[in-house]
């Protein structure tokens, strides 16, 4: 099994050092959560050698690292799956280098919608190639309950990209409370919270919610925010897939309104999934964003990730046919189908929403068979409606779906909180949506060179650090010293994506170079089969919050336990600064051992929560490691392994 950090709890660090993971609790540092989180295995021996090794030096390209912050030139050392310095490294050595000239050196994209196949995770192509190394899995409120068995599965075939679970909504509703158009019982909502936290306590990076397909559907906002409302503690996010209804006139707007009142009420940020303005709303983004910066006015911050198409996918009749057509399932739904009485209404409402919401049947795109909807009605000599549910009573099928405006998209994707994600991930499908193939190649050279609706530096915080914070990831997102070495090494002349509607399995270019915790999993644009990933676990302390942006500091000092030991933290970082600066140090009472920390990362800071990252160099042996420091008061009852503290 592949462990992606174990973490050591104790009153005494010195338990730890022989292991070199150490965690110390609350109790030493004026009564915060301190977490330092260090990787086994030495990167040499720290300032005291004039000529420091590393595994891997990325040499003479252009860094965007994430925070948005001007562009610069830098060399990045790469010591035990981290990054250990960015900046001269000329007199540095490498067992292995990459020459980066002319190149941007970027942290590794994250996708925080990812249908991925688990199948597909062990090679990745399509998203290798895309400059992705972490997806966040089971959105839209699919995907397994039992978390545990779905990352052993990961862990057992191997990944060549970090992957991590959101917790399902519709999936539990599914479990517990079945197919059908009711509400849940109060024993039945009280087994969903069960299962709700049982999924925040394996790791879950939040609540998907996709409340537009059925039956999730079905369930009303008291019994959603019911059993959600759990999640507050973990301060976590809601990614929801608005729900659109006939009786709002399908509404985007109501959509949105719905998904941030929820997440508002069951106190976790919203996050409004794979934006969009829909059909007869087309032109609305505007609208749409102003009232996600009204909840975020209102100390509710909600956050949004788009994908740079104005065509989605997903099943041809899961948004097509009216709601009660499907209560109880597809058995049932064959049946009212059959119902010669029952057809006609069904037949109408398709009509309608395929209207309201996608332009009509010219909208509508059958990648399966390579076919519009509207060559089959001509074939079949039938009317929209008519032909949806023909095609759909012999068997299921996918449909692209064409639903807005290319000024709505670059709205939404230049607002500072949309997050780029694909909706797809990992697969070896060719028959699908080009998203899958294409979307933050297309972001980077159609949206960012050829039009300019987006800056580089932009453009990679939205695929990087913007979604990291969104999910709650703390040491991946930014390129800096202790972040693990995610990176995507690309070509901004060239890269561009391929993938069409007709030929969705084109792969992108320009990516030239992709690391995975610091091995190398695609080379000059083709993967090298390493399977490098890891299984990526939340915790409490792992808050979702805005990217920070001003300036912040993180201080507490003289936290000492029985006297054995004084740990200072004292640590700066300016809104224009790339990285931090300061003290964080440990002397032991023998006055020789402990630690002092050099090469500090990116401070992050939320409220009352701090994290960083930074180079630990150990006394008196002079072996460094990466570590993640938090300083949380957030939660100041609760420590690393999950007890209370009082």
């Amino acid at each position: 099994m592949r462990n992606w950090r174990h973490t050591c709890v104790t009153d005494s660090w010195r338990d730890c050092r022989d292991a070199r993971h150490f965690a110390l609790l609350s109790t030493f540092v004026s009564s915060v959560l301190l977490s330092a989180l260090c990787a086994a295995g030495s990167v040499g021996s720290g300032a005291q050698v004039p000529a420091p090794s590393y595994d891997l030096i990325i040499r003479r390209g252009t860094v965007l690292d994430g925070s948005g912050i001007p562009r610069y030139r830098a060399d990045v050392g790469i010591a035990n799956g981290f990054v250990a310095r960015v900046g001269d490294l000329a007199n540095a050595r490498a067992t292995e280098e990459i020459d980066a000239t002319g190149l941007f050196v970027a942290p590794g994209f994250i996708n925080i919608h990812s249908h991925a196949s688990v199948d597909a995770l062990p090679t990745a192509e399509n998203m290798l190639t895309q400059g992705v190394t972490t997806e966040i899995l089971n959105p839209d409120g699919g995907g397994p309950t039992d978390l545990g068995e779905q990352m052993r599965r990961v862990e057992s075939l191997g990944t060549a990209l970090n992957v991590g679970p959101y917790i399902g909504f519709n999936s539990i509703w599914v479990q517990v409370v079945g197919p059908d158009d009711r509400r849940a019982t109060p024993a039945e909502i009280e087994r969903m919270r069960g299962l709700i936290v049982a999924g925040l306590e394996y790791g879950a990076w939040g609540v998907s919610a996709g409340l537009d397909y059925k039956p999730a559907y079905y369930a009303q906002v008291e019994d959603i925010v019911r059993v959600i409302e759990p999640a507050a503690a973990w301060r976590t996010n809601f990614p929801n897939h608005d729900r659109l209804t006939p009786e709002s006139g399908f509404s985007s707007r109501a959509g949105v309104g719905e998904t941030i009142s929820i997440g508002e009420r069951a106190g976790v940020a919203p996050v409004v999934t794979h934006m969009k303005s829909q059909g007869v709303e087309q032109g609305d983004a505007a609208k749409l964003l102003a009232m996600m910066d009204a909840a975020t006015a209102r100390g509710h911050y909600t956050a949004a990730d788009a994908y740079p198409y104005t065509a989605g996918q997903t099943g041809l009749g899961a948004l097509l046919v009216p709601a009660w057509a499907q209560d109880g399932g597809r058995d049932k739904m064959l049946a009212r189908f059959s119902d010669p009485v029952q057809r006609p209404r069904i037949v109408a409402e398709i009509e309608q929403a395929m209207k309201a919401r996608f332009s009509g049947p010219e909208g509508v795109y059958l990648p399966a068979t390579k076919r519009q909807l509207t060559e089959v009605m001509r074939e079949q000599n039938a009317s929209a409606g008519e032909t949806v549910v023909r095609i759909l009573e012999q068997g299921n099928t996918a449909a692209i779906l064409r639903f807005g405006a290319e000024a709505d998209v670059i709205r939404i994707l230049q607002h500072p909180t949309t997050s780029i994600a694909c909706d797809c991930g990992a697969s070896t499908e060719t028959r699908q949506h080009p998203r899958a193939w294409g979307t933050y190649p297309r972001v980077l050279g159609h949206y960012v060179r050829e039009t300019g609706a987006l800056t580089w530096e932009d453009a990679i915080r939205k695929m990087t650090a913007l979604p990291a914070a969104t999910v709650g990831l703390v040491d991946r997102g930014y390129l800096a010293p202790g972040m693990w070495a995610d990176i995507a090494i690309f070509d901004p002349r060239t890269v561009i994506d391929h993938a069409t509607y007709e030929d969705a399995g084109q792969l992108s270019e320009g990516i030239r170079f992709v690391l995975v915790n610091g091995r190398v999993a695609l080379r000059e644009g083709r993967v090298t089969g390493e399977k490098a990933g890891l299984t990526l676990r939340r915790t409490r302390w792992m808050p979702t919050r805005p990217m920070t942006t001003g300036p912040r500091t993180a201080s507490s000092q003289r936290g000492a336990n029985a006297g054995e030991r004084t740990i200072t933290i004292d640590v700066q970082q300016g809104p224009r600064d790339a990285t931090a600066r300061g003290v964080f140090k440990a002397a032991f009472r023998d006055e020789k051992s402990g630690w002092d920390a050099t090469d500090f990362g990116v401070l992050q800071s939320y409220g009352e929560w701090r994290s960083f990252t930074a180079r630990i160099v150990m006394r008196p042996s002079g072996a460094s490691h990466a570590a993640t420091v938090t300083i949380d008061k957030g939660v100041p009852h609760v420590a690393l392994d999950g007890r209370v503290l009082q």
